[in-house]
Formats: C-alpha cells, structure tokens, sequence
C-alpha cells in the first residue's frame, strides 16, 4: 500500500533520497518515470543537480505543489497496487492536477485508488463515491448515481462546479480535456485515439 498525505512530510537530503524512501533498490528509470507520473520532473530538471540536489528540512525553499508531487512520486515508485491519496494534489494547479489524475486513471488500470476530497471534480470519476456529513456516511455511488438522486452529493457539486467549462490542453503525445469549476478543481477526459476512457 501507498499513502501520499495532506501534510507532506520531507526531510533533509537530496530528491533522491526523498522519493525512494522505503525502496532502496529503484533504479534511476524507477525514479524519473515517478516524477514524469506526478508532474515533478519538469522543476528538478532546472535544479542545479537535478535529482541529486538538496533539500533542507522539510522541503524548505519548494511550493506547496511541488511538495505535493515529491510526495506523489514517492508514492507511485513503490509500485503498490493499493493507493490512498488523502487530499494529495490540494495545493496543486488546475492544470497540473488534470495531468495527474489522467494518469493515475488511464494508466493505472490495475491500481485500486482511495481518494480522499473536497475536490468532487476529483473523485467524479471514480467507480464508487461514500459522501459524509458531520462524521457520517449520507450517500453511495458513482458520480451519476448520485447526481441523479439530487440529494447532498448534488448540492455540493452544483455549488463547486456549476456550469461546466471545458477547454483542450495539448500535451505532447496526449490531449487533455479540462474541466474547469468554480474552484479552478477539475475533471479529465483524454482525447487520444483509441483511448478506452472518457471523462466528461
């Protein structure tokens, strides 16, 4: 099993280090794939040294992003099976968090997921939603189910997103459909031919 936390914890040493925490065997493949899947590679390939450059106690000198997607890499190089992210991509931009979660949904087909947010557009997708109020289960199902019961579920994501917006990034090999709400939160739909999965 995987965690990636609200509270990211970091501690002094190099990004290597920080990221194969618990896995000493990773290769640098292991590593760079990792931090390609959570959107991290992009702010250490302008580091001085890269994944070998240090890092004060606790992450001193990153964004709260970037924290996010050290923690997220951290997690994903495990090559767990099983994956709770708690909040994980909070402090993240519309943008980045779209990237992110297309991978996780596209091409973690085998991954089994628990997502914890206040986020709905993140979880939308998802095969099974519990929504809870003051502590306690209200509604189960998957985004439709739950939109069409126009209890609790709905209210909050009406108030989150309200008009649907959409709007299609060009990411290299992939195009990436965002939605965008009243929260900057998003949903994913990769347009790519041939591609199984919709988000919408």
């Amino acid at each position: 099993m995987a965690y990636v936390p609200q509270n990211i914890e970091l501690f002094s040493g190099t990004i290597r280090e920080n990221i194969v925490l618990g896995k000493d065997n990773a290769t640098y493949d292991d590593i760079k794939s990792a931090c390609e899947n959570a959107s991290c590679n992009y702010f250490i390939e302008k580091m001085p040294a890269k994944y070998d450059s240090y890092l004060d106690e606790a992450g001193g000198g990153l964004s709260g992003g970037e924290r996010q997607r050290l923690s997220l890499a951290r997690a994903l190089i495990k090559k767990s099976k099983f994956l709770i992210l708690d909040e994980a991509t909070s402090n993240l931009d519309f943008i980045s968090e779209a990237k992110i979660y297309n991978t996780l949904f596209v091409k973690g087909k085998d991954l089994t997921m628990l997502i914890i947010a206040h986020r709905l557009s993140t979880i939308r997708n998802c095969d099974l939603i519990y929504v809870l109020d003051k502590g306690a289960v209200v509604e189960v199902g998957d985004h439709e189910t739950l939109l069409n019961k126009k209890g609790y579920y709905y209210r909050l994501y009406e108030s989150q997103v309200g008009e649907i917006k959409t709007k299609t990034i060009d990411e290299g090999q992939e195009n990436i459909e965002i939605i965008e709400t009243k929260e900057k939160a998003t949903s994913v739909k990769p347009v790519k031919e041939g591609e199984d999965y919709e988000y919408n």
